[in-house]
């Protein structure tokens, strides 16, 4: 809304302008280049102006898992501190979504919330301009910037009603869009500041992000400081995004151009040429190697314990530790039975006798992977070619991860002799 205006008088002209334009008319005057842009693309997707897309909102379980997987959800204090106390005072409400624009958190006025419920705004809705139209969450996921939506700027009748400023929140580690923060309410309660409070927010919340990667790195140096310390050539230690840890008899970078998925084993990066690879707890070991040796990772699943399950990588750098969690430990002795591996699907049968619990299958993995990337292929899910993987069984197959109700772990249990097939 331009500075000065009357919200009212402004609502009006965007009123008259919204259904110029819908019919084909001549517009009074002229959207903004954005709103226009968004509109252009909404007409495009099909949404209905009356109805928005019918998108029907994710089930809680899966919410919770988003919630628990997500990025944006670690910087969380930081928006809930800095727009949750506003958006209640003015009567209105923040909501934060993935990088999907799904809804994972509303809070705020509870009248407002009664409100958006009625829009179907709640948690797990969908609130890109494909499913909705022009709004300030999916124009920010599309344009990629922060941005103000008021009143008949929005593309479906029923939110004409509202407005709401949304900001994009970026992992400053890769540069990927993680989610959105959004302040939204009624249309009366639209502020000329509110855009730039969220704005900034949400790059205090990146501030954080920052932060704790340096956190991140500080430890990934500590756990990599006796490969670093030991003679026997160059050798870089890397997150899995490439920034460099530390370094030994290299020129010191900030960061490599490490690949979006990086397999055990040999690699070609642009600035070293042939590299070995290895994975450790949180990144990699990277050892220029102009002959090309890709030696094979040792994986050693130990579940011996019923209490402490865990997985040892051994490589010509070391052994590496991790302890595992029931449900982690479960999906890693299936992989191992399973060479050639397993999709979503028939994990998500393997684990919960319901094939269509894939979201849960998929955020496991991906935090399986933050630990063990270097050893785990996805499309299907299972061990790398190079990964030679071991189990280390209990004496007795009824103490085989005992709490477990999985029914590939049950089927497990009641094979004779050593475990490892009927999966």
């Amino acid at each position: 809304m331009p500075a000065g205006s009357d919200p009212r008088r402004h609502a009006r002209v965007l009123a008259q302008v919204y259904c110029a334009t819908l019919a084909g008319q001549a517009p009074p005057a002229l959207p903004r280049r954005v709103i226009d842009a968004s509109w252009r693309r909404v007409r495009g997707y099909g949404v209905d102006p009356d109805r928005g897309g019918g998108a029907v909102p994710l089930r809680y379980e899966e919410v919770e898992h988003r919630r628990r997987d997500s990025l944006i959800g670690e910087v969380l204090d930081t928006l809930r501190h800095g727009l949750a106390g506003v958006a209640h005072d003015a009567s209105q409400i923040m909501v934060v979504t993935d990088g999907e624009g799904r809804v994972l958190w509303r809070e705020g006025s509870s009248a407002v919330r009664r409100r958006a419920d009625r829009l179907g705004f709640v948690e797990g809705a969908s609130w890109r301009e494909e499913t909705v139209g022009t709004n300030a969450i999916g124009t920010a996921l599309a344009v990629r910037r922060p941005i103000q939506v008021y009143s008949a700027e929005h593309y479906v009748r029923t939110h004409h009603a509202w407005t709401c400023a949304a900001a994009p929140v970026h992992d400053p580690r890769s540069g990927r869009l993680i989610g959105i923060a959004d302040v939204s309410g009624p249309a009366a309660t639209i502020h000329p500041n509110t855009l730039a409070l969220v704005d900034a927010v949400a790059r205090l919340a990146e501030a954080e992000l920052r932060t704790l990667h340096h956190r991140d790195l500080e430890r990934l140096r500590a756990v990599a400081a006796p490969v670093v310390a030991r003679p026997g050539g160059p050798v870089l230690v890397v997150d899995p995004h490439g920034w460099v840890a530390a370094a030994s008899g290299c020129e010191p970078v900030a960061r490599l151009p490490v690949p979006d998925v990086v397999d055990a084993g040999g690699v070609w990066l642009p600035s070293l040429g042939t590299c070995v690879m290895e994975p450790l707890p949180g990144g990699w070991i990277v050892r220029p190697d102009p002959a090309g040796e890709q030696p094979a990772t040792r994986v050693r699943l130990d579940l011996r314990s019923a209490a402490s399950p865990t997985v040892t990588l051994s490589g010509p750098s070391g052994s590496w530790h991790h302890r595992l969690s029931p449900r982690h430990a479960e999906i890693l002795l299936l992989l191992a039975c399973r060479q050639e591996g397993r999709t979503a699907t028939e994990l998500a049968g393997d684990l919960f006798g319901d094939p269509t619990r894939t979201v849960t299958v998929r955020a496991e993995m991906s935090r399986l992977r933050r630990h063990l990337g270097g050893v785990l292929c996805h499309r299907p899910y299972r061990f790398h070619d190079r990964a030679e993987v071991e189990v280390a069984w209990p004496a007795d197959p009824a103490d085989l991860l005992p709490a477990s109700d999985a029914p590939a772990v049950r089927r497990l249990r009641a094979v004779t002799g050593q475990p490892g097939t009927g999966v």
